[in-house]
């Protein structure tokens, strides 16, 4: 068995779960509802209190979905119940973050602002304290498009390795290198 996939999701009293006959999981809690599609092998039940995964055989296709299924419906109920946040770090001389309504402005040293609509689903703060950088703090219920839209954020301006500057995670450790010595 999967070491992932046959730990049962334990289900918050706030948390409702139904399984559709098409096999789709609607998960609902006080931040939302998410719809997560599962295969037509995987088995998904719920048992006092508890949200069970099952595969049918031991094929490599049904081993590797049963993880899969099990983490995605997992995101889904910490999200629903407790909802999901990202952190990035704008790192840079002039870098700003604002925002306008769903749209993000971020000034990363180029000669124009990049202006990101969010999704709905996404809501992000910009907050700027004098003397540090400035930090992107995006809020979600659902952990792929947060993850999607951080990726998406991060893209803009990479972080370099050798001064560190660039969009990146709140905690994420860079590595440097070393720059050019001059020889005399």
């Amino acid at each position: 068995m999967s070491r992932i996939g046959k730990l049962p999701i334990s289900l918050p009293a706030n948390v409702q779960v139904e399984v559709s006959n098409e096999n789709t999981v609607t998960v609902k809690g006080p931040k939302g509802t998410l719809v997560v599609p599962v295969d037509r092998d995987i088995t998904v039940a719920t048992e006092d209190g508890q949200l069970v995964v099952t595969r049918p055989t031991e094929q490599k296709r049904h081993k590797a979905m049963h993880g899969l299924y099990r983490s995605l419906l997992n995101n889904a109920v910490s999200g629903v119940s407790n909802g999901l946040e990202e952190k990035l770090e704008l790192v840079g001389v002039g870098y700003k973050a604002a925002m306008a309504g769903t749209t993000l402005e971020l000034s990363l040293g180029y000669s124009h602002n990049i202006f990101l609509a969010l999704p709905k689903e996404v809501t992000a703060t910009a907050v700027t304290e004098k003397g540090k950088n400035p930090i992107v703090t995006l809020t979600s219920i659902d952990k792929q498009l947060l993850g999607q839209v951080a990726a998406k954020i991060r893209s803009l301006r990479k972080v370099e390795p050798y001064k560190g500057k660039g969009v990146r995670f709140v905690g994420e450790q860079i590595r440097r290198k070393a720059g050019k010595t001059a020889s005399k």
